[in-house]
């Protein structure tokens, strides 16, 4: 399943990918693969939760792997204090920080990357349309990710996301 995202990635067209797998199953850590590829690259990657807490876990898990390969990583969601954000904001201008973890928050206007490679999108259904499109604006073309635990039958992913292409972790 790797092998299929780092060829979309490395294609030259915009990956969009449904990665479907159970809870604990390594969704998570294979989002992480593709940052560290689309991070490898100059670029930067965000990955958007529904909830402040599954943001939180998701920022802790991966802040250990990020700190110890010296890849600078953020959390943003709405209780972040605006002394806090500030910052945020102006590495994430300057392309400087790399990686964005974060709920609602990352959709604010504020918020305007340097060079988004890669939008990953935990838990998609829980989001609208337009807010996964106004993450990927914040890019040219970014490489997508989208993420559930939901289990959705191969036909059936085919027909609500047929613009997707489709991976299961077993």
């Amino acid at each position: 399943m790797i092998r299929e995202i780092y060829a979309d990635m490395k294609s030259g067209k915009q990956m969009n990918r449904l990665l479907q797998g159970d809870v604990g199953s390594g969704k998570t850590i294979v989002g992480f693969i593709c940052m560290l590829l689309v991070v490898g690259s100059g670029a930067q990657a965000a990955l958007m939760a529904p909830t402040e807490i599954l943001a939180q876990q998701h920022y802790a898990n991966l802040m250990k792997y990020a700190d110890a390969m010296q890849i600078s990583i953020a959390l943003l969601t709405g209780s972040v204090k605006k002394s806090q954000r500030k910052p945020i904001h102006e590495e994430l201008e300057a392309g400087t920080l790399k990686i964005l973890v974060g709920t609602h928050a990352l959709l604010e206007e504020g918020v305007k990357f340097n060079r988004l490679g890669l939008a990953i999108v935990d838990e998609q259904h829980r989001f609208g349309v337009l807010q996964r499109h106004t993450l990927m604006s914040k890019g040219t073309r970014p490489d997508v990710l989208v993420m559930t635990a939901t289990p959705i039958p191969r036909t059936l992913a085919m027909t609500l996301y047929g613009d997707l292409d489709v991976s299961v972790i077993d």
